[in-house]
């Protein structure tokens, strides 16, 4: 009997815009909008997004929001009202948001969205101010880190700019 090797999955262009890594081990899937995408892409991205929750039944949900154009307002009404309550409505264990401290518009709208729905969430949320941190606050400090970074760092090496 061949014993299961957990295999870390790269998903990338499955979402357009965003670059996407899954480790099914850590139940984490961690997001990345992809710089110069077009914005007009966010809500079709968004709404692919909450199908692979679902179909990936993910626990932990790392979204690093340094990458994303400051969310127009009509975006943001868009996400209140139709992507957080399909969120938080997953059966997610944390939510982490990697945002640092320059990004002064999503963050106010984050937190805006955040407020709307925060009474209907059951799993952890935090935010970190870099993914180092939140990487290793989500696995624990998991020995898996390192091969997850080596993985991430080549998620552009490809000809076209992403690796598929």
């Amino acid at each position: 009997m061949v014993a299961f090797q957990p295999v870390i999955t790269v998903l990338f262009r499955h979402i357009p815009n965003v670059c996407l890594q899954y480790d099914q081990e850590l139940s984490l899937l961690r997001l990345e909008w992809v710089s110069l995408s077009d914005p007009r892409q966010l809500r079709p991205s968004a709404g692919l997004l909450l199908a692979l929750l679902r179909e990936l039944a993910v626990g932990q949900l790392l979204l690093d929001m340094n990458t994303l154009p400051n969310l127009p307002l009509a975006d943001q009404l868009w996400l209140g009202d139709h992507w957080m309550p399909a969120l938080v409505a997953l059966p997610l264990e944390r939510l982490i948001l990697v945002i640092s401290s320059s990004q002064i518009h999503n963050q106010l709208a984050i937190d805006g969205l955040y407020d709307l729905v925060k009474s209907d969430i059951r799993f952890e949320a935090q935010y970190f101010a870099d993914t180092e941190s939140a990487l290793d606050w989500a696995t624990d400090s998991s020995p898996r880190l390192a091969a997850l970074a080596v993985e991430w760092a080549a998620r552009y090496d490809g000809a076209d700019g992403l690796l598929g």
